[in-house]
């Protein structure tokens, strides 16, 4: 499954502020900004659904649909290929997401991505969630990016906007002495990747996967 040219009406009744724990300096080339401050052009919509306790997945996901308890964590495995959501249901311990290589070409003090990640919250107002992108190096260690990623819903009488998370949730990224240390998905020095989602309230955040490259710094630099 790959981009699409759709758009997708949604009824807004609060907004979302985004914030990440490490602020990471990202461009986009080619952008045209919507309404809804995100760019316009083909995409993929993967909704991530909170569920109360005792609720239960929809079987109808039509590949664009994850399921997460609303109380508590979920780990969302990754696997290269074409979108397609391979598992729905992290109610019973995880889920699946297949997505393409995300790099593009590498300089040695930037690295640009083949698409670009664009997140908000929606829903009641009130909930929470942080994503953080986590893998294992090749003697099992679990390594987990210090660029968090967290969103915030909060009910005003603006409209939920779209924020860039690219940086965040394409790479593997730690601050060691000063020095960045960012790795891509799928790339062979870790395995194992996956999405760290902590739920607290959240009850939907929307991502779209737009054809268009974020250019971030690159391994080495300061941070």
């Amino acid at each position: 499954m790959g981009f699409q040219a759709h758009k997708t009406t949604t009824t807004l009744q609060s907004s979302a502020t985004a914030t990440s724990t490490q602020t990471t300096a990202q461009t986009i080339t080619g952008q045209t900004t919507t309404g809804n401050g995100g760019p316009s052009g083909p995409h993929y919509d993967l909704n991530i659904h909170g569920i109360v306790q005792g609720g239960s997945a929809s079987t109808s996901s039509n590949g664009h649909d994850i399921f997460v308890p609303l109380q508590g964590k979920c780990p969302i495995i990754l696997s290269p290929g074409s979108f397609q959501v391979l598992d729905a249901n992290c109610l019973d311990g995880s889920a699946a997401l297949q997505l393409p290589n995300p790099v593009a070409s590498t300089t040695t003090t930037t690295i640009t991505t083949t698409y670009s990640v664009w997140v908000r919250a929606l829903a009641k107002p009130g909930g929470s969630s942080s994503t953080t992108t986590c893998a294992t190096d090749l003697t099992g260690a679990l390594v987990c990016s210090t660029a968090q990623f967290v969103t915030v819903e909060t009910r005003s009488n603006g409209k939920s906007v779209f924020s860039n998370v690219s940086s965040n949730l394409l790479f593997v990224s730690q601050c060691i002495n000063g020095q960045l240390t960012r790795t891509s998905l799928f790339s062979s020095t870790l395995q194992n990747y996956f999405w760290s989602y902590d739920n607290n309230g959240l009850k939907l955040l929307q991502l779209r996967f737009y054809q268009l490259p974020t250019t971030v710094a690159a391994s080495g630099t300061a941070c």
